[in-house]
């Protein structure tokens, strides 16, 4: 089996503010493949952005404290922990993101042919002139109309479906080997959903990146990542190839997750909720996180003492060894 291209081991992430410490992420260990798409599912504040931000040495430090015993191994290097200056020779140029919202990430004072030309000039030496006319190339693959002319607009004058598709070309004109996907169709309607995921899904093929996708919507996943990784407060608590995972899933929480997708019942159904909010995480979790949502499972039998293992129930299967939580 060929080597991971990203393994991450024990990732923690603490915030350090003047109402105390929130426990953003515990613990958090997975690898990517080359090639390979893996999808990041949970409700917000499960940890998956702040997981992925880490990746990129983009939290503040301080507030941010990534703990000690913390990897991140890619190309030889510890990502949380190699200088500002090794990282920005990395950021954008090997491993690149897409974030959740595209008219905040784009600057509205530069047109969108010099954002998406700048990488090529920082990373790779290029003139403007030079820059400028790739990525004149790279928003006509993206499905941009009359990219030549669309390139000296500056991003107010696109749409949200645009704007997205300038950001996919903006990642991709480096040809990383990892791209970060966070919610890359938050605040788009379905239609243009599945172009913006459809594009990025074949310029991954053309490329062979290697991509993790963060998203709280089963169905995305569901359609575009061979494995599967769900988080809640700051931990994962279950993870399979997707297949696997959706036919098969072993934990409550994923289970509730899937029951309270719309498109799973029928017309005139009541819609299924999971109850309650996740946890503030400002205090260590010292049970069984999901113990007072749980109400498919047996939340009497929840973990109070320690925190349920990650355990293989079965080849490449891992899920919380919860006796509440973990169903058969």
């Amino acid at each position: 089996m060929p080597e991971p291209i990203l393994n991450v081991s024990n990732l923690s992430v603490e915030f350090h503010t003047r109402a105390g410490i929130n426990y953003a992420v515990n613990d958090v260990s997975f690898h990517l493949n080359a090639g390979e798409t893996l999808g990041i599912v949970g409700e917000s504040g499960s940890g998956k952005s702040v997981t992925c931000s880490a990746l990129m040495g983009l939290l503040p430090c301080p507030p941010a404290v990534i703990g000690a015993e913390s990897r991140a191994m890619f190309a030889g290097m510890d990502l949380l922990h190699i200088t500002e200056k090794e990282m920005a020779k990395l950021r954008g140029r090997r491993i690149s993101m897409i974030f959740q919202d595209p008219m905040t990430s784009l600057n509205p004072c530069m047109t969108v042919g010099d954002q998406v030309a700048e990488p090529l000039v920082l990373h790779h030496g290029m003139t403007w002139k030079e820059a400028r006319r790739a990525a004149v190339e790279e928003l006509a693959r993206t499905g941009i109309p009359e990219p030549d002319k669309r390139a000296r607009c500056y991003p107010h004058e696109f749409s949200g479906g645009m704007r997205q598709r300038v950001m996919i070309a903006m990642a991709l004109i480096t040809r990383p080997e990892i791209l970060i996907a966070d919610e890359p169709t938050t605040a788009l309607d379905v239609t243009v959903q599945k172009q913006v995921l459809d594009l990025l899904a074949e310029r991954q093929r053309e490329l062979g990146t290697a991509v993790i996708l963060i998203t709280h919507d089963l169905g995305v996943v569901k359609q575009y990542a061979h494995r599967i990784q769900v988080m809640y407060a700051g931990s994962i608590v279950e993870s399979a190839p997707a297949e696997e995972l959706l036919a098969h899933p072993l934990h409550a929480y994923t289970r509730a997750l899937m029951a309270s997708i719309p498109a799973a019942k029928a017309k005139g159904e009541p819609l299924q909720t999971i109850p309650g909010l996740p946890p503030t995480l400002r205090e260590p979790i010292r049970g069984c996180a999901f113990k007072p949502r749980n109400t498919i499972g047996h939340p009497e039998l929840c973990l109070t003492d320690r925190v349920p293992e990650l355990v293989e129930a079965e080849p490449g299967h891992w899920v919380r060894n919860c006796p509440g939580c973990r169903m058969n």
